[in-house]
């Protein structure tokens, strides 16, 4: 199925770059499959300490940008019927590894999750975890998630916290200090330069008023904490700073009836 880029190139420029980054989390996306239970972000925190996800059994999900869909098998082994969708051939062609090796089979779908080839009001939950909420335009995506969701559906997104883009360095491979270093006010698209990606961040202003108009009603704002002693591979963030300020944050919005 061909994938439609949006005006900016944003999406075509992601694809490529997950293409290339996608086998360097084969082994990560493996220990996640393996794993019964979900876990949030980069510390992995277990979703029984946040409560995040709502009750999915019997219920039609879609993970918009699920890159090695670790997270709808967990929804799958929960009872909920998963859609995943992703723009990145190559991390789905992981995904679908992963569905032969661990024996369980659910719809994968190759698109740009601001345009959805899926249908109207045919899900009860939209779920992403730095898949869409941070590689994708958000004045489109926040949107479309409100079209495949059902009057009363759920929106659930995790990305990295406003506070910590707030002390990122313009280097990626930088760990965040304690000092502001990056205007709150700026231009919501941004690129690090060490590949040709592009992010999307915005602050908690600009969240709540993207996801009121596009019908959402907000329910929870989860700023997440590292856990003692937690790890990650990542160099943006160490884990001591996360002890004392969010590196993550979980939106919870629901579709209004």
């Amino acid at each position: 199925m061909p994938i439609v880029d949006d005006p900016g190139d944003h999406a075509r420029r992601n694809r490529i770059a997950w293409n290339a980054q996608a086998p360097s989390y084969v082994d990560e996306g493996r220990r996640s499959w393996s794993e019964s239970e979900p876990r949030w972000g980069i510390w992995g925190v277990a979703e029984q300490e946040l409560r995040a996800i709502p009750e999915v059994a019997g219920r039609t999900t879609v993970e918009l940008g699920c890159g090695t869909a670790y997270f709808s098998a967990w929804l799958a082994r929960r009872g909920a019927r998963p859609v995943g969708l992703d723009n990145s051939p190559r991390q789905l062609a992981t995904a679908r590894a992963f569905q032969l090796e661990f024996g369980l089979a659910f719809p994968l779908v190759l698109a740009n999750a601001e345009t959805a080839p899926l249908p109207s009001a045919g899900f009860d939950l939209a779920i992403s975890e730095y898949g869409a909420s941070l590689w994708c335009e958000p004045a489109r995506w926040v949107p479309e998630a409100a079209r495949l969701l059902r009057p009363g559906g759920s929106l659930v997104f995790l990305t990295n916290a406003a506070v910590l883009m707030l002390c990122q360095s313009a280097a990626e491979d930088e760990a965040a200090g304690d000092r502001m270093v990056r205007d709150y006010f700026r231009p919501a698209r941004m690129e690090w330069g060490t590949d040709d990606s592009v992010e999307f961040h915005l602050g908690h202003g600009d969240w709540i008023r993207l996801l009121r108009a596009s019908g959402f009603e907000i329910v929870d704002l989860i700023e997440v904490r590292a856990p003692v002693g937690a790890s990650t591979r990542y160099a943006f963030v160490t884990a001591e700073w996360a002890r004392r300020w969010p590196s993550e944050e979980i939106w919870i919005a629901r579709k209004r009836t």
